[in-house]
């Protein structure tokens, strides 16, 4: 069950960050979606959604390296 959560925290930022680059993408071919007014707002809002869920999975998996020891050094947290 464990297992089953932590694929579900990390398909979710995926599809986050698919919908922020379809966003992305229509705004470059000028094609509105529904919410949306106008073409920048689309493309505003899909860059920081690309962003947020690539910021999540990237974070996940330096924590994890992190936890497991297999982290670069200069890349840990020092804990002063």
């Amino acid at each position: 069950m464990k297992k089953f959560i932590a694929l579900m925290l990390l398909v979710i930022p995926v599809i986050i960050a698919g919908i922020g680059i379809k966003l992305i993408r229509d705004s470059m071919f000028g094609i509105i979606n529904d919410p949306f007014t106008v073409v920048y707002m689309q493309f505003i809002i899909g860059v920081i959604l690309m962003m947020l869920g690539i910021w999540f999975v990237a974070g996940y998996i330096m924590n994890r390296e992190n936890k497991h020891k297999r982290l670069k050094e200069s890349l840990r947290k020092k804990n002063n």
